[in-house]
């Protein structure tokens, strides 16, 4: 199973640099799981720079995979990985979820570099 990390979505829906790198995860839907927080950080960041009908349609392209909302169970996990990581929150469900899950995270953001279970690549 995969997850994807709001940036790395940004990256892949700007074919960007490192847009074939997360290309596996994304296309993947069988295998793709999508934290509901990521839909919310990618949504903000299109609506803000492309407007509602770009920022509506990459969310239904995201919700192609199964969305994971954030529970009680994922929320106590997250807040610990904070406290042990001192990772922000978003960061934090999005691992949070991915450990529930047993899947491997997909990001480039540097708060993630040294975690296992994660494949991190630098921004170009």
């Amino acid at each position: 199973m995969n997850v994807v990390d709001s940036c790395a979505w940004l990256e892949y829906f700007a074919d960007g640099p490192n847009a074939s790198f997360f290309a596996p995860a994304i296309e993947d839907q069988d295998r793709l799981l999508v934290p509901s927080i990521t839909i919310f950080e990618v949504f903000k960041k299109v609506l803000q720079q492309r407007g509602e009908k770009e920022a509506l349609e990459k969310a239904a392209m995201m919700a192609m995979g199964r969305v994971v909302d954030l529970d009680s169970t994922i929320a106590l996990l997250a807040a610990k990985i904070s406290v042990e990581t001192q990772m922000p929150l978003a960061d934090s469900v999005i691992l949070a979820t991915a450990r529930a899950h047993r899947a491997t995270v997909w990001t480039e953001d540097e708060h993630f570099k040294a975690i296992p279970g994660v494949k991190y690549v630098s921004r170009i």
